[in-house]
């Protein structure tokens, strides 16, 4: 059984991202409403956040609520809003004992107001930490990022501010909610399925994928240190050839 004192810190993932699924299936094994298995995963979200925090990895996102998920029944929604509030409030001592700066990347003007409020209120008290960022990805999709990104580049080459031949992958970068962020290294699925479901498309371009057939309130400290040394064991070659490499 692989510990922390296993990983490598030289090697460690700048960036990881979680698609954090299985919730409402987790509750469903236990006879229980689709909230049980809501508020059970907010306990595996403190456990990860502090695990990565205590291995210095720079940055965390975590894929919280989804473009696609305001398509749930409209109680299943309003009792996850309600959960991200009271996480939030509870969680700020963890973020503040831990040096966490909370980011949020989506269409956050889409979310209510209270949740909105609870959300810029942490960003701000937590904004001097100098630790890790955590990125919660709320109302996110990665398709209506890249549109929102190719219209305002697009404005922009309008208004003459940007010519078409200069458009390159840093000025893409730079009209991205993850702007300031560093590409992701690793990214870790949950529940056994195997797709992206419109997640950081970009961004992931060059990461390594991890899929667990471990539904996300299960998910342990263990199974996040599996999934890092799995990454180190693998070799990122970046269309080079091993040779290269070495």
């Amino acid at each position: 059984m692989n510990n922390l004192a296993d990983i490598n810190a030289d090697k460690l993932p700048r960036h990881i991202a979680i698609i954090m699924d299985g919730n409402g299936r987790w509750a469903k094994q236990r006879g229980k409403l689709r909230v049980f298995g809501h508020e059970n995963g907010v306990e595996a979200v403190r456990r990860t956040v502090e695990s990565c925090a205590r291995l210095n990895i720079g940055y965390l996102t975590l894929y919280a609520f989804s473009t696609e998920n305001w398509n749930r029944p409209k109680r299943e929604v309003q009792t996850l809003m309600r959960i991200l509030v009271s996480s939030l409030r509870k969680e700020l001592k963890t973020f503040d004992r831990n040096n966490i700066k909370l980011n949020a990347i989506g269409n956050i003007d889409s979310l209510p107001k209270k949740a909105i409020d609870e959300l810029n209120e942490v960003i701000l008290k937590t904004s001097k930490n100098t630790g890790m960022t955590l990125t919660l990805a709320l109302s996110y999709g990665s398709r209506e990022e890249l549109k929102s990104a190719i219209q305002a580049i697009s404005l922009k080459v309008k208004n003459n501010i940007i010519s078409p031949d200069n458009i390159d992958e840093a000025i893409i970068n730079t009209h991205l909610y993850t702007h300031d962020m560093p590409d992701v290294d690793l990214l870790i699925r949950t529940s056994g399925e195997h797709r992206i479901s419109n997640f950081l498309l970009w961004q992931i371009a060059y990461a390594e994928l991890y899929f667990i057939d471990v539904f996300w309130p299960d998910f342990t400290e263990q199974h996040l240190v599996d999934a890092i040394i799995n990454y180190q064991n693998r070799e990122r070659r970046f269309g080079k050839t091993s040779e290269q490499l070495n």
